[in-house]
């Protein structure tokens, strides 16, 4: 009986001391959490897996209304996974609902650890004719 409570002890012991393994949460469903972007839209992102390294990411508005979803293939690079997709109403300029739209190509660069990163946003023409530019976004990615 000794020898059975040792050794009850001891898997006890064995296995408080183990380390947990991480979810892979590069799959899965996530909020994108954007700051300072005008944009009366919040987005999910669908993460699935792709061939290679890489995840597909499959981006819907919140509300579906005056937006497009758009999706590609995100490829790691150094520890960080980019994905660049030309957005039609990327920019939105004045009244950010009923305002006139212009098309960017958005880049999304984030950490796979920290799933946080940057959207860089690039327009040949931005609002009410000035100069072609970018503009960078901090975001988040929540695992819902």
């Amino acid at each position: 009986m000794k020898s059975i409570v040792s050794a009850i002890a001891l898997l006890a012991t064995t296995l408080v001391s183990m380390p947990l393994a991480q979810a892979d949460i590069r799959h899965g469903n996530f909020e994108l959490r954007m700051s300072g972007r005008p944009d009366f839209h919040t987005w999910l992102w669908a993460l699935s897996s792709c061939r290679g390294d890489c995840v597909h990411v499959q981006a819907i508005p919140q509300p579906v209304a005056k937006a497009f979803a758009y999706q590609g293939d995100a490829q790691m690079y150094g520890g960080r996974f980019t994905l660049t997709v030309d957005v039609p109403d990327g920019l939105r300029c004045g009244d950010i609902y009923y305002g006139p739209v212009i098309p960017t190509r958005d880049t999304y660069s984030w950490d796979v650890n920290t799933m946080s990163g940057t959207l860089s946003s690039s327009f040949a023409t931005g609002c009410d004719g000035s100069p072609a530019g970018t503009s960078i976004y901090p975001f988040d990615l929540i695992q819902l």
